[in-house]
């Protein structure tokens, strides 16, 4: 009888534990998968896919010779970002919706899936922000629901569609992309950080319900990103920011480790203080509030003072 292979041993050791700590919540960060083993022969519908967050994310998941389904309006866009990624090695789809249009979602739905077969990993990009005081939107009830469209229903209705199928095969990844404002309290966002919570409270409730069917979801808390959604706010062209690829960097990191969340120090550091000392926190926010101006996209920008410099520097990520 031939001596074990040492070496296959090992391998075949370090895949027995992968295995077994993707069936863990939180585990998989211990023994974390190559992104490439990730996506390997597994279909990711990125939604949002046409520019910033989304479209990075595509292309590192094209780089490593993934599938992606992209998701967007603009139909010419995901089409040029398929062939940057069939550039790269991967595989690429189109598939157009209009995600505020629950028919449409319903569509593209069942699209991807006869003509894929199924899902594997679900990233809930899309979203609308709109930063603006409370006082200010007394007469604007409308904004609430339309934020509440695009960042809450949209999700969930394509969640609904794809979901069956994943418990049905057993396997089944979804990621939804919020933000760092939900841990801060960030003020001005009241309509933005109300839709990402609800989709969080939504994941929160129904990832005990899946995860014996080998369904996991994943909470991305995305700090402030320099995209298209966030060029309008004029003070944030002096912000430190995350660039997109530093964005895409944290959802592939969720793919590959599946762990119940994803978030900065200083974003868990936030949370803390406010389940710790919500007054205390409620006052250095309000300083924040006072500090920044409200903004518009027609504003014009004049030189930041020495305590927004520092105070924006301090909080890097965050979107005041």
């Amino acid at each position: 009888m031939e001596p074990p292979n040492i070496t296959d041993f090992a391998v075949r050791g370090a895949q027995t534990l992968r295995a077994f700590s993707q069936r863990i919540p939180g585990a998989g960060g211990v023994i974390a998968r190559s992104l490439h083993e990730a996506v390997s022969n597994r279909t990711v519908m990125i939604t949002g896919a046409s520019s910033g967050i989304g479209k990075s994310t595509a292309l590192e998941i094209g780089k490593a010779q993934g599938t992606v389904l992209l998701v967007a309006r603009s139909e010419d866009k995901l089409a040029e970002i398929k062939r940057q990624i069939e550039v790269l090695g991967g595989t690429g789809f189109v598939h157009r919706c209009d995600l505020s249009d629950p028919d449409d979602i319903d569509r593209m739905a069942a699209e991807a899936l006869e003509q894929h077969g199924s899902v594997d990993i679900l990233v809930n990009n899309a979203g609308k922000s709109i930063r603006r005081s409370v006082n200010r939107a007394y007469d604007r009830f409308h904004d609430y629901q339309r934020t509440m469209n695009l960042n809450y229903f949209a999700p969930v209705k394509l969640i609904l569609d794809l979901l069956p199928v994943m418990r049905e095969r057993g396997s089944g990844h979804i990621i939804n992309v919020s933000t760092i404002g939900l841990q801060m309290n960030t003020p001005r966002f009241s309509a933005y950080l109300a839709s990402k919570a609800a989709l969080d409270a939504f994941a929160r409730s129904i990832g005990p319900e899946i995860i014996d069917d080998g369904v996991h979801i994943t909470t991305v808390y995305m700090p402030l990103v320099r995209t298209p959604m966030i060029a309008p706010t004029k003070i944030y062209d002096r912000f430190p920011t995350l660039s997109p690829e530093e964005g895409a960097e944290m959802i592939c990191d969720a793919i590959r480790k599946r762990p119940k969340r994803v978030a900065t120090a200083l974003g868990n550091l936030g949370q803390l203080g406010y389940a710790i000392a919500p007054g205390a926190q409620d006052l250095v926010v309000n300083r924040a509030y006072k500090l920044f101006p409200e903004g518009g996209e027609k504003q014009q920008v004049e030189d930041a003072t020495a305590e927004q410099r520092a105070f924006a520097r301090a909080t890097r990520g965050v979107h005041w």
